[in-house]
């Protein structure tokens, strides 16, 4: 790809009184890579850069032995700089080699790897290289950067100078960033393995435990005559598959940290075939479960259905702030594993936890304790009731907290 970067179109339109004229003319932005390479590799290589291939899908998931140079790439900073951001991904540093007087460099890198993660790594990396942005960045910018992230940015180790640089070092949004990278567990390639049944559900699946969940959430929902859900940690979309039947709901909207979930919810659900009516009706969202969010407000009822247990202890009071401070909906309705169940799973060892992907287990009484104190702090009443088949001594596999407002009709 070869860029030409237009100078006076560079700031025709724009108020001349921030800056000097000349200083609006006479910059590097015409002539050294930066974001404007990443807003073009977008443009002309989405399909590329989403893994796509209409006639040899085979080859667009195969990773192959590339050599990438971009020149001239501007650089804030010295040239390790390149290895702390390329190294941890795979790459080989043939040449960052400096050009003329300033601080632009001819970079050269190796790796074998798919052409859609070169493209990302690129698209996210050549403006942190840069340590700027020619456009405006707002929290919109969070979800881009996520997206083009994931399955590397929440596992890299300069991840937290990477969403410093991308987002223009604006703290609020870089600290949004990295919670909702911690959120987001590293994505792992589809093989043939990935896609039996996950550690969980080889555990639940004798009982039907999940369908169980599901429903019994979905009743829950009818009971309260509800006309907007809210469902949090939305997944692939099986609760919103559910609930798209019932008449009476009038907006349904699923939120999720991973493009590629919500990716292949957008397939389940079948949005790409839906109407206006349903495109009103239902829709998702890229977003953070720790972070208040304009967008929850409004909303009848809110689900987390195996939701909280992903979620790191110590940022579970985050969630109860956007939650139940913030957004309020009327009825919640939370469902958790319960750890005390686990011993009577086969081939569960003992202290092992469900999934890999889960950050604790709660016992009945910990749940209890800790929705008791949420709903005390916030005006809500609280019930409990177990999921699936109850042991005398050790409960339901699963429990349910419902939260209702307590001066809600």
């Amino acid at each position: 790809m070869h860029l030409d970067v237009d100078p006076v179109g560079l700031v025709r339109g724009k108020n001349r009184q921030s800056d000097g004229l000349l200083a609006q003319y006479v910059n590097d932005r015409p002539f050294a890579a930066s974001s404007f390479l990443s807003v073009a590799i977008g443009r002309a290589f989405a399909q590329t850069m989403a893994g796509k291939s209409k006639d040899r899908q085979a080859l667009a998931d195969r990773a192959l032995p590339f050599e990438i140079r971009i020149v001239p790439v501007a650089l804030s900073g010295d040239l390790k700089m390149v290895t702390r951001l390329f190294g941890p991904l795979g790459y080989t540093i043939v040449s960052p080699t400096a050009v003329g007087e300033h601080q632009v460099i001819d970079l050269v890198v190796s790796a074998t790897l798919r052409l859609a993660d070169i493209l990302k790594h690129l698209y996210v990396l050549v403006p942190v290289l840069d340590n700027f942005k020619h456009y405006y960045v707002s929290e919109e910018e969070i979800d881009n950067l996520l997206a083009k992230g994931e399955g590397w940015l929440s596992e890299h180790p300069e991840k937290e100078l990477i969403s410093r640089r991308a987002l223009k070092h604006r703290r609020s949004l870089t600290n949004m960033a990295l919670a909702r990278l911690e959120e987001t567990p590293p994505h792992k390639d589809e093989t043939e393995e990935a896609r039996k049944l996950k550690p969980e559900e080889q555990l639940e699946s004798p009982m039907r435990l999940h369908a169980l969940r599901l429903d019994t959430v979905a009743e829950v929902l009818r009971q309260h005559s509800v006309s907007s859900v809210l469902d949090l940690g939305c997944g692939e979309g099986k609760l919103m598959s559910r609930l798209v039947k019932e008449r009476g709901l009038e907006r349904i909207v699923g939120v999720d940290t991973s493009v590629r979930t919500l990716e292949a919810a957008h397939r389940k659900l079948r949005l790409h075939q839906a109407g206006d009516a349903m495109a009103s009706r239902m829709s998702l969202q890229m977003g953070s479960l720790t972070y208040g969010d304009r967008r929850w407000q409004g909303f009848d009822a809110a689900t987390l259905v195996e939701v909280i247990e992903h979620i790191e202890p110590h940022r579970l009071s985050a969630l109860v702030l956007s939650l139940f401070a913030d957004a309020r909906p009327r009825v919640v309705v939370m469902t958790t594993p319960n750890r005390e169940y686990n011993v009577l799973f086969d081939g569960l060892k003992d202290g092992t936890l469900r999934h890999p992907d889960h950050r604790f287990e709660w016992t009945r009484a910990e749940f209890e304790s800790w929705a008791n104190e949420v709903a005390d702090e916030h005006g809500y009443a609280v019930r409990f009731a177990p999921l699936g088949p109850v042991d005398d001594i050790h409960g339901g596999p699963s429990q349910m907290a419902v939260f209702k407002l307590a001066d809600a009709a």
